[in-house]
């Protein structure tokens, strides 16, 4: 029986599609880039809600992060991407989040060229099981208390502090 295979876009330093790889290819070290979108879902009071990351996770197990975080498959925008990582992971239906900034962000094990986006609304999101380990809605103060504790992803935090750079919070 054929497996299903992810197909990931590979970007060239501009961010222009230039070939594709497997999901295990760009998580093997190689660090080939590839895109992802990240979400930031707020609700009325100015809280963030942030997701843990489950335990089965090959890149910070256990950890929370941004509210939705996904990679662009293969021919697909990051627009489609963030609304269909958006159902699959908090089953929210978007389609006024606010293209906010992108950039390159690596680890030991991958790049990524990430698009960011940021939405505020009355949707109550409900963390699906399968991908995630829960998520809350945290205050901006609760978030700033917890960076450098190695609660939140390195990857929050550096887009976090980008992002409050950016929004004024309150």
């Amino acid at each position: 029986m054929a497996q299903n295979i992810e197909w990931l876009p590979v970007l060239n330093q501009q961010g222009k599609v230039v070939g594709k790889a497997t999901r295990s290819q760009v998580h093997n070290g190689s660090k080939v880039l590839h895109p992802v979108v990240h979400l930031h879902v707020f609700n009325n009071k100015g809280q963030l809600f942030v997701q843990k990351r489950p335990m089965h996770k090959d890149i910070q197990p256990g950890k929370w992060d941004t509210s939705v975080g996904g990679h662009v498959s293969f021919k697909e925008t990051p627009q489609k991407a963030l609304q269909r990582e958006s159902k699959e992971e908090l089953n929210i239906e978007i389609e006024d989040a606010k293209f906010l900034f992108s950039y390159k962000w690596e680890s030991n094990v991958e790049r990524e060229f990430v698009y960011v986006f940021a939405l505020t609304t009355s949707q109550n999101p409900s963390p699906n099981s399968k991908e995630l380990a829960g998520g809350q809605w945290m205050s901006i103060k609760e978030i700033r208390e917890k960076l450098g504790d190695n609660f939140f992803t390195p990857n929050f935090e550096h887009e976090f502090n980008m992002l409050i750079k950016r929004i004024v919070f309150k």
